[in-house]
């Protein structure tokens, strides 16, 4: 059996000479990820190989779809896609492609970081991405709480509104960090897939 104590140690430094001792946070930190690599859940994951590169794909995958669907609900927020239909018809589209694949990235995502506990919990760009993926949820749930009092609140006369650009820009943000936040192979990964659904999307459009 690995020795997840020693392992969560070596990548991340009880304390380092100078500095403060460790918040409580870091500590159960610790204990979580020690306690996480030495299930037999995790051995499990760890000891077969084609486990996580399988599941890193259906990850990589999930994100792909919810990343180009958030990114066409955005451009219509903005009238750069989709300016003949409206709001509430792609809205009605691309949504439910937003939260149903969230379970899958939400099942997957636990099993890696089952699996790898050690390079997950106190990685601070995984912390940037899971912050950002809340905050990504909280703007698509005001998106579709303003679209429910109002269908059109999107436009206007001279194009889109202040709120829809705002939920636009903060949407793509969001989206685009939480990709960039991931490591650097997935990461180019989800940007082809994107870029690749993102066309299929588009061309279902015309």
């Amino acid at each position: 059996m690995a020795d997840g104590s020693k392992r969560c140690r070596l990548l991340y430094p009880t304390q380092i000479s100078g500095q403060a001792p460790r918040s409580n946070i870091v500590r159960w930190l610790d204990q979580l990820c020690t306690w996480l690599d030495q299930t037999s859940l995790s051995q499990t994951i760890q000891s077969t190989a084609w486990v996580v590169p399988t599941v890193q794909t259906i990850h990589i995958l999930s994100i792909a779809v919810v990343v180009a669907s958030a990114l066409m609900v955005d451009l219509r927020l903005l009238g750069a896609v989709g300016a003949d239909q409206s709001l509430k018809r792609v809205s009605a589209r691309f949504l439910p492609l937003i939260w149903w694949p969230l379970l899958v990235l939400f099942v997957t995502g636990v099993t890696m970081i089952i699996g790898e506990p050690a390079h997950s919990l106190k990685n601070p760009m995984f912390q940037l991405k899971m912050g950002l993926l809340v905050a990504a949820m909280m703007i698509t749930g005001i998106h579709q709480l303003m679209l429910g009092r109002d269908l059109a609140y999107a436009d206007s006369e001279t194009g889109p509104s202040r709120p829809a650009l705002l939920i636009a820009i903060l949407s793509m943000l969001a989206w685009g960090g939480i990709v960039v936040a991931g490591r650097s192979a997935a990461s180019l990964g989800a940007w082809i897939a994107v870029v690749a659904f993102g066309r299929w999307i588009e061309f279902t459009l015309h």
